[in-house]
C-alpha cells in the first residue's frame, strides 16, 4: 500500500511540476483580431512586421519553435527587432475559424503555421513551419532565414537601390 501512495505521489508530483513549466503561449479566450489589430498598431509607430505564431498549448512542436527562439540570442534579438508578435490559438476550445479563413487559412499546413503581416496589417507571407525543421527540432539558421527575407529591410526597395558613387 505504501508503494502505490508514493508512486502516486511521485506521478502528481510530476504532473504539478510539468504544468509549471508548460508555457501558456496560446490563450484560447484572447480575442485575436484585437490582439492582431494592436500588434499592427504597434508595428507602424515601430517600422516593424507582424509575426503571427498560430497554434496551441496543446502543440509540441509550437512550444518547441517558442522555445528556440527564446533561448537562441540571436533569433530572439532579431525577432524583436524586426516582429510584434502575437500568439494566434488553434484548439478545441477556440479554432479562430473566422480570422483563419480571412487569412488564407493557414491551418493547411499543419501547426505551428506563421503568417507575417505588413505594417498595415497586409497578408505579405505564409509559412509553413515544417521547412524550418532539422531533425527532432528546428534549424537555426533556417529561421533565422525566414526571418530576416520577410523583415522590413528585406522588403523596403530602399535596399536594392543602387549606390551611386
Amino acid at each position: 500500500m505504501k508503494k502505490i501512495l508514493l508512486i502516486a505521489a511521485i506521478i502528481a508530483f510530476v504532473n504539478i511540476a510539468k504544468a509549471q513549466t508548460t508555457p501558456n503561449l496560446y490563450n484560447p479566450a484572447a480575442n485575436a483580431k484585437a490582439d492582431i489589430a494592436a500588434a499592427v498598431k504597434q508595428a507602424a509607430k515601430e517600422h516593424k512586421n507582424v509575426l503571427l505564431q498560430i497554434g496551441g498549448n496543446w502543440c509540441s512542436w509550437c512550444l518547441r519553435f517558442n522555445k528556440l527562439v527564446t533561448t537562441t540570442d540571436s533569433l530572439n534579438n532579431y525577432q524583436n527587432a524586426n516582429y510584434v508578435i502575437v500568439h494566434v490559438n488553434y484548439s478545441k476550445e477556440n479554432m479562430n475559424e473566422k480570422l483563419l479563413a480571412e487569412l488564407g487559412y493557414p491551418q493547411r499546413f499543419g501547426f505551428p503555421v506563421f503568417i507575417i503581416l505588413d505594417e498595415k496589417g497586409n497578408r505579405l507571407h505564409t509559412q509553413n513551419s515544417g521547412y524550418l525543421e532539422e531533425g527532432k527540432g528546428y534549424s537555426n539558421t533556417k529561421v533565422l532565414e525566414f526571418f530576416q527575407s520577410w523583415s522590413p529591410a528585406a522588403l523596403d526597395p530602399k535596399t536594392y537601390a543602387e549606390k551611386t558613387k
